[in-house]
C-alpha cells in the first residue's frame, strides 16, 4: 500500500526536487502552501505522515499542528522550521510531533524522517532478528561448554537482553527460537546446580555470592559511611528489574547491577529468612528455634524477619538506629510513603514489598489476571504498570530526594511452569509445587533433584527419613489424585521453589541519588564495582 504524504510549505515550489525524489522512492506526495489548506486537506483525506513548515502566511505551523491533532491525534506530524528558538521546539514537542527538522533540509533528511517515523518498528524488528541470529550460535556454543558461576550469570543476562528486545518484535519466529534456547539453558543450568550446589555450601568448591551472605558481604561494609535504604521486592526477577530500571534511573544513578544466587528451596520461607538472618535455614532452626517455623507449623513462615536481622547486626558488631517495614497491601504502602520522613533519622532502613509475589499468586487464582498476563512479556508489562502507580514508586522518589543510597534486591525469582511431574507423598507433605519435603516420597528419580540428607543442603529435617526433592526448568509437582484438574489449574502459572535461571539468579542493585547536574544525563550501569573473583577457582560442571 502506497504511503501518502501531505507537505505544507509557503515555498513548496522550491521543494520540487525533494518531492520528485520522494515520488521516485514510491511515495505519494500532496502539497499545499499554507497552514489553513494543510488543516483542510488533513480533514478531507487520510495521510500517513504530514510535514509542516512552521512559518507560513495565515495560521502558523504550530497553530495548524494543534488543529490537525485535535481532529486526528494519531497522525504523525514533522515540524520544519528555520528558527531554532527554544519555545517553538517546546510547543511542537508538547503537541506530540513525530520529528523536528531545521531548514535547510535535504531529500535524505526527509527520507530518514519518514522511515524513522513510519518504518521504525519494522526496521528495528529486522535488525533485532538479524542480531539475535548472529548471537544464537555463540550462545549455543557457550551452553555446550562447562560454564562457571560468573559465566552462567552472563549467559542469563544475554538471554534476558534478547527476551526484552524480541518481546517488542511483531514477528514471533525469533521469539520461539529464543524460548527453545532458554529452555536448553535451563536444562544445562539445572545440571550445573545439581553437580555443584552442595559442594558450594559445604566448602568443597568456592561458590558464588548467595542470598544468605548478601547483607554481610555487600550491604554491611557500606554502613561505615553511608545511610542506606534496602528495598527487598519479593519474587523480583532480573527481567522485571530491567523493565523497572528506567523509572529508577530518573532519580538514581546505577552504581552496581549484579546477579547473585538465591538458595534452595527458592521459596520465601527459606530464602528471605536466610537473607535477614545471614544464615542457612538449618542454622536458623538450630540457633534461633523461636524464629523458625517448620513446614508443618500453622501460620506465616516469615513472621520474624526483623528479629533475625537484629541477631545478624549483633553478630556483625553493628549498633545503629534502623527500621524494618513490611508492605503487604496498598494502604500500608501509602501510609509508609506519607510517613517517609520518620525514616530519615535511621542509618539503615529495610522495606519488604510483597506485591510481585502477590501478583504471581493472583495470576494463578484469578482468571482476569491470567488474561492480563498471558505470557512473559505481558507479565513484565503488568509489573511495570503496577510500579508506576504504586506507593513504592513514591517511596523511591522520596529516597532520592533525601539523598540516601538505595539498594534493591530480592529473595528469589519465579518461573512459568508448563510440565507436570507426578509425585506421591504423605498428608504432611508440603503444598509447594516446585519442591517437596517429607517422608516416603514417591517419584521418578530422573525427574527431580533429590537431597536425601537435608543437612547436606543446610535444610531442617522434619523427621529421621525426610528428604527434599526439587523440580527443574518448567516442571511442577502434581499428585495423581485429581491429576487433570490440578494440571489445568496450575499449568502456565508462575511458581517458585525449584531450580531455574529465573528463580535462582536474582538482581542486586546499588543506586546513588542523581545530582541536579546529572539528573538528565544518560545512565551508565557500571558493574566495575563488583568484587573481582578468581574465575579459575570456581566450580565448573563436573563431567
Amino acid at each position: 500500500m502506497q504511503i501518502r504524504i501531505l507537505w505544507a510549505d509557503d515555498e513548496i515550489v522550491l521543494l520540487k526536487p525533494h518531492i520528485l525524489f520522494l515520488e521516485s522512492k514510491g511515495y505519494e506526495v500532496v502539497t499545499v502552501n499554507n497552514g489553513s489548506s494543510a488543516v483542510d486537506k488533513s480533514n478531507e483525506q487520510d495521510f500517513d505522515i504530514i510535514f509542516l513548515d512552521e512559518n507560513m502566511p495565515g495560521i502558523s505551523g504550530l497553530d495548524a499542528l494543534e488543529k490537525i491533532k485535535a481532529k486526528k491525534p494519531y497522525v504523525p506530524v514533522v515540524m520544519i522550521t528555520k528558527s531554532e528558538e527554544e519555545y517553538i521546539m517546546e510547543e511542537a514537542i508538547g503537541n506530540n510531533i513525530a520529528d523536528y527538522l531545521i531548514k535547510p533540509v535535504n531529500p535524505n533528511q526527509i527520507l530518514l524522517s519518514i522511515k524513522k517515523t513510519l518504518d521504525k518498528n519494522k526496521l528495528v524488528s529486522q535488525k533485532t532478528n538479524s542480531d539475535y541470529q548472529q548471537e544464537f550460535r555463540e550462545l549455543g556454543m557457550q551452553l555446550n561448554s562447562n560454564l562457571d558461576v560468573d559465566e552462567w550469570t552472563e549467559v542469563y543476562k544475554k538471554l534476558i537482553h534478547w527476551e526484552l528486545k524480541l518481546g517488542n518484535v511483531e514477528e514471533t519466529g525469533m521469539r520461539e527460537i529464543l524460548a527453545m534456547q532458554k529452555k536448553e539453558a535451563n536444562t544445562q543450568f539445572s545440571r550445573f546446580i545439581e553437580d555443584n550446589y552442595l559442594d558450594w555450601l559445604n566448602g568443597v568448591e568456592e561458590g558464588p555470592q548467595m542470598v544468605h551472605t548478601l547483607f554481610k558481604n555487600y550491604i554491611n561494609p557500606q554502613l561505615d559511611d553511608k545511610e542506606v535504604f534496602v528495598i527487598v521486592i519479593d519474587n523480583l526477577r532480573y527481567d522485571q528489574w530491567k523493565i523497572l530500571s528506567p523509572i529508577f534511573s530518573k532519580y538514581y544513578s546505577i552504581q552496581k547491577e549484579e546477579v547473585v544466587y538465591s538458595i534452595l528451596p527458592t521459596a520465601t520461607q527459606y530464602a528471605r529468612n536466610s537473607f535477614f538472618a545471614g544464615l542457612m535455614p538449618s542454622e536458623i532452626a538450630k540457633k534461633y528455634p523461636q524464629y523458625w517455623k517448620s513446614e508443618e507449623d500453622e501460620g506465616g513462615k516469615n513472621m520474624f524477619e526483623k528479629e533475625l536481622m537484629e541477631t545478624q547486626l549483633k553478630r556483625l558488631g553493628r549498633n545503629l538506629k534502623w527500621s524494618y517495614n513490611k508492605i503487604t497491601n496498598l494502604n500500608k504502602g501509602k501510609k509508609l510513603a506519607d510517613n517517609f520522613n520518620q525514616l530519615l533519622d535511621n542509618q539503615l532502613n529495610f522495606i519488604v514489598y510483597n506485591f510481585v509475589d502477590m501478583l504471581s499468586h493472583a495470576r494463578t487464582e484469578m482468571e482476569v489476571i491470567r488474561e492480563l498476563a498471558d505470557d512473559e512479556n505481558a507479565y513484565r508489562s503488568l509489573t511495570l504498570s503496577w510500579f508506576e502507580h504504586s506507593p513504592l514508586h513514591d517511596i523511591v522518589r522520596k529516597c532520592a530526594e533525601s539523598g540516601r543510597r538505595l539498594i534493591i534486591t530480592t529473595d528469589h525469582g519465579t518461573v512459568r511452569v508448563t510440565n507436570p511431574v507426578k509425585i506421591i507423598g504423605e498428608k504432611s507433605t508440603n503444598t509447594n509445587l516446585r519442591y517437596k519435603t517429607g517422608r516416603n516420597l514417591s517419584y521418578k528419580g530422573k525427574d527431580v533433584f533429590q537431597v536425601k540428607n537435608p543437612e547436606d543442603a543446610f535444610l531442617p529435617k522434619s523427621g529421621l527419613s525426610s528428604e527434599y526433592v526439587f523440580t527443574r526448568d518448567d516442571d511442577y509437582f502434581v499428585y495423581p489424585n485429581n491429576y487433570n484438574h490440578f494440571v489445568n489449574y496450575y499449568n502456565n502459572t508462575f511458581q517458585h521453589g525449584g531450580i531455574s535461571l529465573e528463580e535462582l539468579l536474582i538482581p542486586y542493585i546499588e543506586l546513588e541519588p542523581r545530582s541536579e547536574k546529572t539528573a538528565t544525563s544518560e545512565v551508565v550501569a557500571s558493574e566495575s564495582a563488583a568484587p573481582k573473583r578468581d574465575v579459575s577457582r570456581f566450580s565448573r560442571r563436573k563431567k
